[in-house]
């Protein structure tokens, strides 16, 4: 049996103390060590340390024994709280008041042929799942209070060549010379192209933080379309109709985004910073004013072309999902109505916005000719990846509010030439040639024949091969051939791929061609009828399945 003497030393804190027990000398108990203690000191003194065979979390006092002369005084370890039973109040923060309300901006009234057109308005703003209230929401807000200077801000560099006086050399139209040094830095700056977009965005949104609002959080499919752009511009410049045409269209699409004529000036300074970062050695002074000259030209061409449209047209219309139809697992057919006239030809597509990832447009082919009551009619594959794809199959519902950009595209058709008309659609690339058929029935076929060749990998994917084929029963002029690429049963259908099925009829002399569908399909369905003897003036394609990825 162990001692009194050492039961009383293995109690610690808590115990009697050392002292009160006969024939030891007094000390002080051991303390343990605490974390802010100097590691050079000791640890305190202990009497006897005696050690412990196993760790204990609580331990019982021992009584001291009846003989201890001195009664032993009691000694209390640290007393621990318990948790408490609910979290601290944390102070609320401090209550900012909000900011004025600023009036939405009106469009102002035209004259047109019919009389005097309305001022824009939405006219179902309660509308389940809006975000936003059309003309003067948060982001249209922001941007009215905004007073930026227009492009002609811009600082010019000195001209290689003497300019008269007081004429800004900026302002000069572009030469040869200034297309050729444009095309030789974007052959320097093509091969890093991600690194000096991503450059470009960097300054703009460090140096000019109040236009990052108008980009979506994602820019990786921003940052390819502006490298995209530029390119067609400068391959371009040599064809000032076509290039004023695509600029126009640049312009009015951009209104969507909510940018103004002052936003143009901090672009083109921080595009310019960009080039010369990654054009090295081949970027001089002449090469920096082709540059601003060009740069000037389109942001001239597009800022006229937003303020004619801004006269007769909002920037977007507000459309309201009505139906909603699971055509396959990953194609939906959805009907719109818009809040307003929407004009458009069939043929044409059109930008979308979804609640669910602002600022991130997609574009859309039509799939009907316009219609008496101003439904909107869009065929949508939900793509590996794609936002605003697989919102709108998946997610969207009636009653959901989109936004819509406004028409786009040259792939329309001329029903006043009579022309036979040759059709090739793969996949979704069918809705605008549904809406260019029902257009020609609309006109009367005047003699006129259409032949529309659908393709698909499986037959379950031909998921408007039924209402194509009810217009041909009712069309006589109209013929529908289903092509599959794909194994499993034909079921009647052609086989091989579209573009090579096409290929082995004809002949197409004469014909006009439209094409829809996968980029791929796309190239190879031209580059077959140009085999074949069909001038490219009567092929029309938009190759919208490239921008409507995602």
């Amino acid at each position: 049996m162990k001692s009194r003497r050492t039961l009383l030393i293995r109690t610690g804190l808590g115990s009697a103390g050392a002292a009160s027990v006969p024939g030891l000398p007094e000390a002080e108990p051991a303390r343990p060590p605490m974390p802010l203690d100097p590691p050079d000191l000791p640890p305190a003194p202990v009497a006897e340390p005696v050690p412990v065979a196993e760790p204990v979390a609580v331990v019982e006092p021992v009584a001291v024994a009846e003989s201890a002369s001195v009664a032993a005084p009691v000694r209390t370890g640290p007393v621990v709280p318990p948790p408490p039973a609910e979290p601290p109040i944390v102070p609320a923060p401090p209550i900012v008041p909000a900011p004025p309300v600023v009036p939405a901006p009106s469009y102002p009234e035209t004259p047109s042929t019919t009389g005097t057109a309305p001022a824009f308005q939405p006219l179902f703003v309660d509308a389940p799942g809006l975000n936003w209230a059309g003309p003067g929401d948060s982001w249209s807000e922001a941007w009215a209070t905004q007073t930026q200077p227009r492009p002609h801000a811009l600082p010019s560099v000195p001209a290689p060549t003497a300019a008269a006086p007081g004429v800004d050399p900026t302002e000069l139209p572009l030469t040869a010379q200034d297309i050729g040094l444009i095309r030789d830095s974007l052959a320097l700056v093509e091969p890093v192209a991600d690194r000096a977009t991503a450059h470009f965005y960097a300054l703009l949104f460090l140096q000019h933080p109040e236009v990052r609002p108008l980009f979506p959080a994602a820019m990786d499919v921003q940052r390819d379309r502006l490298f995209r752009a530029l390119l067609a511009a400068a391959r371009g410049a040599e064809d000032p109709a076509a290039l004023r045409t695509r600029l126009s269209e640049l312009g009015r699409g951009h209104r969507r985004y909510g940018t103004l004529t002052g936003h143009y000036a901090p672009v083109g300074e921080c595009l310019v910073q960009a080039l010369a970062r990654y054009a090295g050695s081949r970027w001089d002074a002449a090469t920096e004013l082709a540059w601003r000259r060009a740069y000037r030209l389109i942001s001239t061409i597009m800022i006229e072309a937003a303020e004619e449209a801004a006269r007769t047209s909002p920037p977007w219309w507000q459309g309201e999902v009505v139906r909603h139809e699971q055509r396959t697992r990953d194609v939906a057919v959805l009907t719109v109505r818009p809040d307003q006239a929407y004009p458009f030809r069939a043929g044409q597509y059109c930008s979308l916005e979804t609640p669910w990832w602002p600022r991130v447009w997609r574009h859309y082919s039509f799939a009907s000719a316009p219609r008496p009551d101003g439904l909107l009619v869009f065929h949508v594959k939900a793509v590996q990846a794609g936002w605003v794809s697989n919102a709108l199959v998946r997610r969207a519902a009636p009653g959901d509010v989109l936004r819509l950009g406004p028409a786009a595209g040259g792939m329309t058709v001329d029903h006043s030439s009579g022309a036979d008309l040759l059709c090739l659609g793969g996949g979704t690339g069918i809705a605008p040639i549904r809406a260019l058929v029902e257009e020609a029935a609309e006109h009367g076929a005047s003699g006129r024949s259409v032949e529309v060749f659908y393709g698909a990998r499986s037959a379950a994917e031909l998921y408007d091969l039924d209402g194509l084929r009810e217009l041909a029963a009712r069309l006589p002029w109209l013929t529908v051939r289903p092509v599959l690429s794909g194994t499993g049963p034909a079921g009647g259908a052609l086989t091989g791929e579209l573009p090579e099925v096409v290929g082995r009829f004809g002949p197409w002399d004469g014909r006009e061609a439209v094409l829809s569908g996968p980029p791929a399909m796309v190239r190879r369905g031209v580059g077959v009828l140009l085999r074949a003897g069909l001038p490219a003036e009567r092929i029309r394609h938009d190759l919208v399945g490239e921008l409507a990825a995602g």
